[in-house]
């Protein structure tokens, strides 16, 4: 049997339901028993009754539990609710959830292995003691890792076994915005009191303050009043805090006194076991081969994976076509292709701007302050190195500038990054910025 959508999957199950239980049985217990979603880990149906939902969890969660796993290649639960229930359930996913961000990132739903173990047992560590165990908690590694799951699974688990708490969670450009937000209108007491005043302060992509002397002279304040009042940080980057050269020292010492945990690509095992459960979260159904052939084709980026396993469910919902070994490298070459894009002139000299707090019409026009023209400079630069675009049409980006002018730019740039490493630290993070789009 093909098992490739919802009603496929569940038909499946009761396949093997079918193997114990008479045809009587089955019509009693499962004839208005529907699957409702897969989320996550967890099989979703639906019941006619409260007598039917608490036999059908008393006598069968357990062997449809089994037969999940056996069709995905990783553990499942299994949750029944009747018709009310199944509202008031719809009810609570649709609630306006006052950290969104949070949904779908769980400990149960991270896959650990070797090359994050050590990064897993410690966030598992600081949801059970926050404030305790390792404050702050400092996770770095390369982009699609799995960091900012890690963080949110702590803020989720918190959340869940505490109510009450308070937690705040941003990122670290973001910072930087609403900082500046609250100085121009005037709020900077509330800035304060909404980042001061928690229980758990999540900040994701730290790397992004450094070199930036107000966001960091507040952060080192915000970040001294959680500390001193015993609550827990915890602190994501894509490098360790000695190779953010334009970090405030004093932001350093107070990164590096807590714990220090990197996450490095996974193994194949790991990728193997990844991509099951990826495929599992979006109800869908891999060969073994075609498991075999994304592990060993995507080796340095989780985030990858997912997107082959969501590229080929569109394929499937879609394009109605079948899950094959052709569509697998059809939708690896997609995401691949996705993941190394070429961007534009208009997207680099937006970050160019956004980074240097001006507006691309700054860039783009006459004005010849030493900060705006540093921001263009760096911006000539960066479209020349990213996209290889000639010197004329480079200049026609910044009303018609000749090529000589964009060419005296670009050499400018590349001697400043050799000698001063606030400039390098700034193409660096400009370029993260770019391709994070």
């Amino acid at each position: 049997m093909s098992v490739n959508s919802l009603n496929d999957i569940w038909q499946a199950v009761l396949g093997v339901l079918g193997q114990n239980l008479t045809d009587t049985a089955i019509s009693t217990w499962f004839e208005d028993c529907e699957p409702v979603e897969i989320d996550g880990s967890t099989l979703v149906l639906k019941t006619s009754s409260d007598f039917k939902r608490d036999i059908i969890v008393k006598r069968f969660a357990e062997t449809i539990k089994n037969a999940m796993s056996d069709i995905f290649s990783t553990e499942f639960t299994v949750k029944v609710l009747t018709e009310d229930e199944l509202g008031d359930y719809e009810e609570r996913k649709a609630d306006d959830d006052p950290l969104p961000e949070m949904a779908g990132y769980t400990f149960d739903r991270f896959i650990v292995g070797n090359s994050n173990k050590f990064a897993h047992n410690a966030a598992v560590a600081v949801a059970h003691k926050p404030g305790s165990a390792y404050n702050p908690l400092f996770i770095y590694g390369n982009s699609g890792l799995g960091k900012t799951h890690l963080l949110l699974a702590i803020g989720q688990y918190i959340r869940e076994n505490n109510p009450g708490a308070k937690i705040a969670y941003i990122k670290g450009d973001e910072f930087t915005n609403q900082l500046l937000k609250s100085i121009k209108e005037g709020t900077g007491e509330e800035f304060r009191m909404k980042y001061r005043n928690v229980d758990l302060f999540l900040v994701d992509d730290i790397q992004f303050i450094a070199g930036k002397q107000a966001t960091q002279e507040e952060f080192f304040h915000t970040f001294n009043n959680i500390y001193e009042a015993g609550h827990q940080i915890v602190i994501t980057s894509d490098r360790p805090p000695i190779e953010m050269s334009l970090l405030d020292d004093r932001l350093m010492s107070r990164f590096q006194g807590g714990l220090m945990a990197d996450i490095q690509p996974p193994d194949i095992e790991t990728r193997m076991v990844i991509t099951r459960a990826k495929a599992a979260q979006l109800g869908l159904v891999l060969e073994d081969d075609a498991v075999a052939y994304i592990a060993e084709t995507i080796t340095s980026n989780v985030r990858q994976i997912e997107g082959v396993i969501k590229r080929l469910t569109a394929y499937r919902e879609i394009l109605d076509s079948t899950i094959d070994t052709a569509a697998v490298k059809r939708a690896i070459k997609d995401v691949v292709r996705i993941g190394t894009f070429i961007p534009s002139p208009q997207l680099i000299i937006r970050e160019s701007a956004r980074y240097f707090q001006l507006s691309e019409e700054d860039l783009r026009g006459q004005n010849r302050s030493k900060a705006t023209a540093t921001a263009r400079q760096i911006s000539m630069y960066l479209i020349r190195t990213l996209t290889n675009l000639p010197l004329k049409e480079i200049g026609a980006e910044y009303g018609d500038r000749n090529h000589s002018t964009v060419l005296s730019s670009i050499r400018k740039v590349e001697e400043m990054i050799k000698e001063d490493p606030m400039y390098s630290a700034a193409v660096r993070d400009i370029t993260s910025n770019i391709n994070s789009q």
